[in-house]
């Protein structure tokens, strides 16, 4: 049980990747995974193809990069809705570098997000656009990655 501000979450994922041997070898086995929260979609998952996954689904450093993103657009238009910047549409090309080490880890190096954000003309465009750094700052998946995540914002009035 949740108490107040602290806020649980879960996910289940499933392998189905075993066509018949398991994990014999390293390449005997699919990466192909699903991903349940609930009752909602299941998405599904695999890995990066450079590390034999189905380029069909997504993988772990694809979804990693999209809650960034996604954690971004939501406090950017929870702060414009507050400080009376109409948003009329938001696109983000996010883009992140994952390196790999020596042991075969790897880690991501940085992460950019690069909103487009139409607001309506006469608002105030410079506010719009200091309003990334604020949601930058509020939001819970930035806050807890240990990398650099960049936001380059474009705000447009047409």
């Amino acid at each position: 049980m949740s108490r107040k501000g602290e806020h649980d979450y879960s996910a289940t994922v499933v392998w189905t990747g075993n066509s018949g041997q398991g994990t014999k070898n390293y390449r005997a086995f699919s990466r192909d995974h699903e991903i349940t929260c609930g009752n909602k979609p299941t998405i599904a998952g695999s890995a990066d193809p450079a590390f034999l996954g189905n380029s069909s689904r997504y993988n772990p450093e694809e979804l990693l990069l999209s809650s960034l993103s996604a954690c971004h657009i939501l406090w950017y238009l929870h702060l414009c809705a507050d400080a009376g910047i109409t948003v009329l549409n938001y696109i983000d090309s996010a883009k992140g570098r994952m390196v790999e080490t020596k042991n075969g880890s790897g880690h991501f190096e940085n992460v950019t997000l690069n909103p487009v954000v139409n607001i309506v003309p006469g608002d105030d465009s410079e506010l719009a656009k200091s309003l990334h750094k604020k949601a930058h700052s509020y939001c819970f998946i930035a806050n807890s990655v240990n990398f650099e995540v960049d936001c380059e914002p474009e705000i447009r009035t047409d």
